[in-house]
Order: C-alpha cells, then structure tokens, then sequence
C-alpha cells in the first residue's frame, strides 16, 4: 500500500554485466530527490557479487544497497557518500514477490528503467512473459503508457534480439544501449559510467549532472569544467 503522495521510479537491474551503470542511475535519482521502488532479479544478484564482492540479500537489503551505492566503477568502495535519507526513499520488492506493488497498474509509479537489461529480460519483456517481478512491472509500464527505458547491455546482438528490441520501441519504450560516450571529457571509468547513467536519466526527463553535455563547441571535451 501506499500514501497517496509517494510516486516513485521502479528500477530494475537484470542479470547483464553492467551493475556499476545501475548504482550510478540509483545514485541521480536518489540525489535528485526522487523515490525508488527497486527490483533486482535473481540473475542479477551473481552478476553484482561478480562485479562488486557485494552479495545482494533480500533479508540485508538496505545494508547490501548502502555498500553497492557507495563503491566506485572502478570498485573502490567508499568512493561516494550515501546519506541517510537515500535508503529511506528506497522501497525494496523481492524479485519472486508477484503480488508487489508495482505488479498492478493501479500502485502509482513515474514509470520504469531497466539498467542494465539482459537480453533474456529484453525477450521476457517484449514477449510478455513476466515470468518474475521485473518482467511483470516492465509489462504493466508498457500498458499503462507509463515510461519505460531499458538500457540493453550486450554485444553483438543477434536478429533475435534485435526484433525484440524493435517490439519494445514499437511498444512505446526507449531503448537506450549501454553505449558510453568520449565528447564528455572521460578521465577515468566512473565517467563513462555516469555518462550512460545520465542518459538514461535523459530519458526519463530526471534532471541531473552526471555528465558535461555537448555545447556546440570543437574541443569542449577537453577543456576544464567550469
């Protein structure tokens, strides 16, 4: 149940490499004031334990999600703060629990990112599957015409799933590849991490500064920030 006044973005993290690109998107919503209501498949939790050390546990979660948001790409953990009031805006559903809030158009939601997606979560979604909590919200944000952003993380790609992708474009989604950008200045891998991370914050219409935007000026990514 919910307050009435409470109107979060959903994340969900699939099991594609790439979790850094879903702490850094956590990190610009939390920063930016906005609720989470967080998904993290099954999958996805041996992917997180692979890239970062840090076990995932439904039990432990606002322990694991401290820990997670506060390790740098580079794995560095302590690397960024963590207030207090973050975790507190953070409403955790277990990825087994159909029955969540975010299973049913009705629980009010701003919409959806998927960060980073699988292929095996593109095919669940776009077919319709919802065979776990993650798949079924990504299917209740299409229908309801709420935003929905999946961040594919994978190459190459195959036919396969390329159709896949075109159903969700089709579908009204924005499908955004985890394709860092080097326009930005990029000195170190959190950049490209956070240039991803602010993309799809784009996408969402979530206002941010995780990256130096394109100002129309040769050699702008060079220079030193203002």
């Amino acid at each position: 149940m919910t307050d009435g006044k409470r109107t979060p973005w959903v994340v969900g993290v699939s099991g594609a490499s790439g979790t850094p690109y879903a702490a850094a998107v956590l990190r610009g919503l939390l920063a930016g004031g906005e609720g989470v209501d967080l998904v993290v498949s099954r999958a996805s939790r041996l992917t997180l334990l692979d890239e970062t050390g840090i076990a995932f546990r439904d039990a432990h979660w606002r322990a694991d999600l401290r820990s997670w948001l506060a390790q740098g790409a580079d794995g560095k953990p302590g690397t960024f703060e963590v207030p207090e009031g973050w975790l507190d805006s953070v409403r955790h559903w277990a990825a087994g629990d159909l029955a969540a809030g975010p299973s049913s158009g009705s629980y009010p939601v701003k919409g959806m990112l998927i960060v980073p997606a699988s292929t095996a979560c593109v095919a669940g979604v776009a077919l319709g599957l919802s065979k776990d909590l993650l798949q079924r919200a990504a299917s209740v944000t299409l229908k309801e015409r709420r935003r929905l952003v999946v961040a594919v993380r994978e190459t190459p790609l195959n036919g396969q799933t390329l159709r896949h992708l075109v159903t969700l474009d089709e579908a009204g989604a924005v499908v955004l590849p985890a394709s860092p950008a080097f326009y930005a200045g990029a000195t170190h891998i959190q950049d490209l991490v956070d240039f991803v991370a602010g993309r799809v914050l784009d996408a969402a219409g979530v206002p941010h500064s995780l990256y130096r935007r394109w100002e129309g000026e040769l050699g702008g990514g060079s220079s030193p920030r203002g």
